[in-house]
């Protein structure tokens, strides 16, 4: 089994965030790790109004997962993202391996990660940068 980490971002109906909130955000971390998943973080990213109608929808609600899972279970989980209804739509994002931690961290938001420092690190993956030394990562704590 080849795993790997993964952001998502995931977009709720306001409607049924509002009437239950715990019960919306569950049932997408039980769904990755009913599939083997492991969730690193899981959060309340933002509620707003979306920039064109969505479902009939003009609110969302979005939600933050960054997670490690098998490669070939991805489709698996993007079916069951399909079959939910709560969810206007998600993305799945690969993250390099060099990143989880900075993205996990920030997330978290237990420490500031400069947004800077993130896209020199994502530039140096996609060039396929091979020494981490190169492209390491300063951290400031709060």
């Amino acid at each position: 089994m080849a795993s790997a980490s993964y952001e998502c971002l995931f977009l709720f109906d306001s409607n049924h965030y509002a009437r239950d909130p715990g019960g919306v955000s569950n049932r997408v971390q039980t769904m990755i790790t009913d599939m083997g998943g492991e969730i690193l973080v899981s959060r309340l990213w933002a509620e707003q109004r979306l920039a064109y109608p969505i479902k009939g929808h003009n609110k969302g609600t979005y939600w933050l997962v960054i997670f490690n899972l098998d490669t070939l279970k991805l489709k698996d989980i993007n079916r069951a993202c399909q079959l939910n209804d709560s969810l206007l739509r998600h993305l799945f994002t690969r993250l390099d391996a060099r990143l989880v931690d900075a993205l996990v961290a920030h997330a978290q938001e237990k420490v500031v990660v400069p947004i800077d420092q993130i896209e020199r690190l994502g530039a140096a993956a996609a060039v396929g940068a091979e020494e981490e030394e190169e492209v390491g990562v300063e951290v400031d704590e709060e």
